[in-house]
C-alpha cells in the first residue's frame, strides 16, 4: 500500500487497483504520478496596475485577463504603462510560458510564444516558467488545466471565495497535476493540438469570409450590379436608377414592451430578447437570459416574435458601435418575447423586399448613416422617429433578389465554417477529457495524415 505524501515532486497516491492508482484527482493509470503545480512550474505574479504608473518613459505593453483566452492570446488591445528596468528583467515573459487567470474565468491558461518583444502582465495574471523540460510538457500542462477547470471541476472550491472569484498565488501553486511520463504528454499534447489548429483555421476562414462579406456589402450597394453610373446622395454615391426614400415610407419601426422585472420566472419556454442577445448581428439566447410566464405569449401577443421578423437593438454604449444590430429571426427554439430597447422592422411597401433590406442594414453606407443619430452622453440611444427619417437606396427588385443571392452565398460558406467549427469543438472537449482521464491513450489513437 502506498502512503499518502505532500509535497514537492512528490505523488498523492492512495491504495493501488490493478494497472490503476487512486488519488486526490481521481483514478488514474498506475504509472502517472500526481504532482503539485510548484513543483513543476515556478509562478509569479505580475504588476499592478495604477495611475502613477502611467507615468513616465518606459512605457511597456502589458496582458491582462481579457487578453489570455483558453489556449490562445488576444493581442489586438494592449494597454500601457511603466516599467523600471528591474521589473522589466523580474516580469520579462519568455516563450514557453504560461499564463494563468487569477480573476474572471479563473484558470484560464494560454502560452505565451514570444509574439511581442518587451511584452508584460499585470497582477490579475500568474506567470508559470516550467522548471524542468524532461519532467513536463507546458503544452500538456495548458491542456490539463483547461480540463481540469472547464470540463471536469477538479479544482471545484478551491479558488479564493471574495466578492470576485480569484485564484490566488498559494492557491495556483498547491493545485495537483496529472502527469504522465513525458513522451505521452507530448503526444497527448500533439493530438490535442492538432484538432485545435483545425478549429483555429476554420475560425480564421470564417473571419476572412466575414470581411469579404462586408466589402461585397459596401462595393454592391454603392455601384450596383449593372454597371451605371452613380449619383451622390446624402448617403453616398448609389447607382444612378436606384430610388433614395425615407425610411418611414417603407417600413413600420414597432418597439417591445418594458416587462416587469418581477414578474419573471427562474425557467420557462418564454424567453425576453435583450439587448445582448442581438451582439454582432447573431442572436444568441444564452447571453444573460431572462424567462417570463408562457402565458405572456396570449397576454401579449404583439409583443411576440415570429419566424421571418427583422429586429434591431436601439441602446448601446456611446462612443461604440455596439448597438444598431440586425438580426433576422429564422428559427424560433421557444417563445420570444420583444424587449422595449429593440425594434421589430415590419414592411409595409413592395417596393422592397424583406432580405434586401435586412442586408442593407447591415451595410457600412446605412450604419455610418445610423450611429451619429444616436442620442445620449453615456449611453447612446436611437430614437425610431428620427430612425423613419433616415434614406435607404432602392433599387429594382429583380436587381434586389440578385444582390440577396450572393450575399446569402456569403452567408452559407460561413455556416459551412462554423458547422466545421462546432463539430471540432465538441471533438476537442471529448478528446480533452478521454486523454486526461486516461479513458483513451494516445497510442490506441490513429492519427490520419
Amino acid at each position: 500500500m502506498a502512503k499518502t505524501t505532500k509535497g514537492e515532486g512528490r505523488q498523492f497516491c492512495l491504495p493501488r487497483d490493478g494497472n490503476t492508482v487512486s488519488t486526490e484527482i481521481g483514478k488514474l493509470p498506475a504509472d502517472w504520478s500526481v504532482r503539485r503545480f510548484d513543483s513543476l512550474f515556478a509562478v509569479k505574479q505580475g504588476k499592478q496596475v495604477s495611475k502613477t504608473k502611467r507615468i513616465g518613459e518606459n512605457q511597456r505593453p502589458f496582458l491582462r485577463t481579457k487578453n489570455v483566452l483558453w489556449g490562445g492570446l488576444d493581442l489586438s488591445d494592449l494597454d500601457e504603462m511603466h516599467f523600471t528596468e528591474e521589473e522589466g528583467k523580474r516580469l520579462a515573459l519568455h516563450s514557453g510560458d504560461l499564463l494563468v487567470c487569477e480573476g474572471g474565468n479563473i484558470g484560464r491558461t494560454a502560452i505565451w510564444n514570444g509574439a511581442l518583444p518587451n511584452c508584460y502582465y499585470q497582477n490579475h495574471l500568474h506567470r508559470a516558467r516550467l522548471r524542468d523540460r524532461g519532467a513536463a510538457d507546458s503544452q500538456f500542462a495548458l491542456y490539463w488545466l483547461w480540463y481540469a477547470f472547464e470540463i471536469g471541476n477538479v479544482y471545484f472550491g478551491r479558488g479564493n471565495v471574495t466578492t470576485i472569484p480569484n485564484l490566488s498565488q498559494s492557491r495556483l501553486c498547491e493545485l495537483p497535476l496529472a502527469v504522465p511520463p513525458i513522451s505521452e504528454q507530448r503526444k497527448i499534447a500533439g493530438v490535442l493540438g492538432v484538432v485545435q489548429r483545425a478549429m483555429e483555421q476554420q475560425e480564421r476562414l470564417i473571419a476572412l469570409t466575414q470581411e469579404l462579406k462586408k466589402t461585397l456589402l459596401h462595393q454592391l450597394f454603392t455601384k450596383g450590379l449593372r454597371g451605371e453610373p452613380q449619383k451622390q446622395t446624402e448617403i453616398g454615391p448609389i447607382p444612378e436608377s436606384w430610388e433614395l426614400t425615407e425610411l418611414g415610407k417603407v417600413v413600420d419601426l414597432f418597439c417591445g414592451f418594458a416587462f416587469k422585472s418581477e414578474e419573471g420566472v427562474k425557467t420557462s419556454n418564454t424567453q425576453l430578447v435583450r439587448m445582448g442577445n442581438l451582439y454582432q448581428n447573431k442572436l444568441d439566447l444564452t447571453r444573460s437570459p431572462i424567462f417570463y410566464p408562457d402565458e405572456f405569449a396570449q397576454r401579449y401577443p404583439r409583443f411576440v416574435l415570429k419566424v421571418g421578423d427583422l429586429i434591431m437593438s436601439l441602446t448601446g454604449t456611446s462612443g461604440k458601435e455596439d448597438y444598431g444590430f440586425t438580426v433576422e429571426i429564422k428559427v424560433l427554439p421557444k417563445t420570444l418575447l420583444l424587449n422595449q430597447r429593440i425594434a421589430r422592422i415590419d414592411l409595409i411597401s413592395e417596393r422592397l423586399t424583406k432580405d434586401f433590406l435586412f442586408y442593407f442594414l447591415l451595410s457600412r453606407k446605412f450604419l455610418d448613416y445610423l450611429y451619429p443619430t444616436a442620442k445620449g452622453m453615456k449611453q447612446a440611444n436611437l430614437s425610431t422617429h428620427a430612425m423613419k427619417r433616415l434614406r435607404v437606396a432602392i433599387p429594382s427588385v429583380d436587381e434586389q433578389k440578385e444582390l440577396v443571392g450572393y450575399f446569402r452565398t456569403m452567408d452559407r460558406k460561413i455556416e459551412i465554417h462554423q458547422a466545421k467549427v462546432d463539430s471540432l469543438r465538441t471533438l476537442f472537449r471529448t478528446l480533452l477529457h478521454q486523454l486526461m482521464t486516461a479513458q483513451i491513450r494516445v497510442n490506441d489513437i490513429e492519427m490520419v495524415s
